[in-house]
């Protein structure tokens, strides 16, 4: 008897040993970036500081403020591999993205309208799918800006919260949006390299040429409110 339990004693501890290690491996403590008064962890874009005079922080939640010189903001620690979650809302017509890789490489022209790196990062766009006059599906909200249209997404009325989440692991990208996966693509993949080579990207010399670096987040000129942002490394 003690022949055949102790070898099953083994093989469970070495299970449950392996599933705990994988699992440690895989997860590391949330670090809360705004949790309704300090910005402490952001910046602004090419700044020291938190550009407070195009972002305000109004009930707990942090608000671009329209018809100003718009900054975007971004992350004081780099990243490579993460999951990041946050709420978001946007205001009729509103327009705002999440970058990620980021380095602050570009000129920061303010008042484009765009970010400064809109055109060389991968950017997870946040917009009012109806009231803003672009309609291109990948150019839509939880899409892969101008590559990858989102699938199976349930978008929540102007006004209202939705729940986003950004995950990145070893070049493999998930964009969640309200609990349902919207795209999933792998950098440096064939099937990406093609549809980047289709885009309006192709011919951007240092297109996404970073593994690792901030996260931004966009202000594009109009009203976005944000809360709950957390960031935890895989």
């Amino acid at each position: 008897m003690r022949h055949i339990v102790i070898p099953a004693l083994t093989l469970l501890i070495s299970v449950l040993t392996l599933t705990s290690f994988t699992n440690n491996s895989q997860t590391g403590s949330w670090d809360v970036l705004f949790d309704g008064k300090s910005v402490e962890k952001l910046r602004g874009y090419q700044r020291k500081d938190f550009p407070l005079e195009c972002w305000s922080i109004e009930n707990g939640l942090l608000k671009t403020i329209p018809g100003v010189k718009n900054t975007d903001i971004l992350t004081k620690q780099q990243y490579q591999n993460f999951e990041l979650q946050f709420d978001w809302k946007t205001s009729v017509g509103g327009n705002g993205g999440v970058f990620y890789n980021v380095m602050e490489d570009a000129k920061h022209e303010a008042g484009n309208g765009n970010s400064p790196n809109w055109l060389t990062n991968f950017e997870m766009q946040l917009l009012d799918d109806i009231g803003f006059n672009d309609k291109e599906p990948k150019r839509s909200a939880g899409s892969l800006y101008d590559l990858i249209a989102p699938k199976n997404k349930v978008l929540k009325p102007v006004g209202t919260f939705n729940t986003s989440r950004l995950i990145v692991k070893n070049k493999h990208v998930e964009h969640w949006l309200n609990g349902r996966k919207v795209v999933e693509y792998t950098i440096d993949s064939p099937e990406l390299n093609a549809l980047i080579q289709g885009s309006k990207y192709k011919d951007i010399i240092g297109f996404a040429q970073y593994s690792e670096g901030h996260i931004m987040f966009q202000h594009h000129g109009q009203e976005m409110w944000y809360k709950n942002i957390k960031i935890r490394r895989l």
